[in-house]
């Protein structure tokens, strides 16, 4: 039985090339999911932000420096949003009928998933620990996510009333 693809997403690279706590937090758990064996290849998702290297580079390094082997890392680094993320990554993923494992923040999780759908793709999430993350870091991303999620929810009811 082939093991599933792991679509880690990106998030912000700090000044110097520094992963942001969530960038980390993300690539060290899809990392530890491959060294455990729960996923078989990785898909590094994310373009270049406000500072080099690119997202997908950052968790590249990360996953190495955990242990990957580097031949089984594939970078998508051209996205700018979760959107992004997971349909650039589409045409990455190297078999038909692959199980897919979204990487991200259990707060991003619903969005992902609900994209990803959209998509046609049935994807499972796999989130790490939000422990030692600041409460007001928690609860503002949160709130973000939820207002997120509303205006997808939104743009499909409006694609959807165009399309009639």
């Amino acid at each position: 039985m082939t093991k599933p693809t792991g679509l880690i997403l990106g998030a912000a690279v700090w000044q110097g090339g520094v992963p942001s706590p969530t960038l980390l937090r993300r690539a060290s758990h899809g990392a530890q999911l491959f060294l455990d064996g729960k996923i078989g290849h990785i898909i590094a998702c994310g373009g270049l932000g406000k500072y080099a290297p690119s997202e997908a580079e950052v968790i590249r390094n990360i996953c190495v420096a955990a242990g990957v082997p580097e031949t089984e890392i594939t970078l998508e680094n051209q996205s700018t949003t979760t959107l992004e993320n997971i349909s650039f990554a589409l045409p990455l993923i190297k078999t038909a009928n692959i199980d897919i494992v979204i990487v991200t923040d259990q707060y991003h999780a619903r969005r992902a998933r609900m994209i990803a759908k959209r998509m046609g793709i049935k994807a499972k999430t796999n989130s790490p620990s939000t422990k030692g993350m600041k409460r007001k870091t928690l609860l503002k991303a949160s709130l973000r996510e939820w207002a997120a999620i509303a205006l997808h929810l939104l743009h499909i009811k409006r694609r959807k009333r165009h399309n009639r």
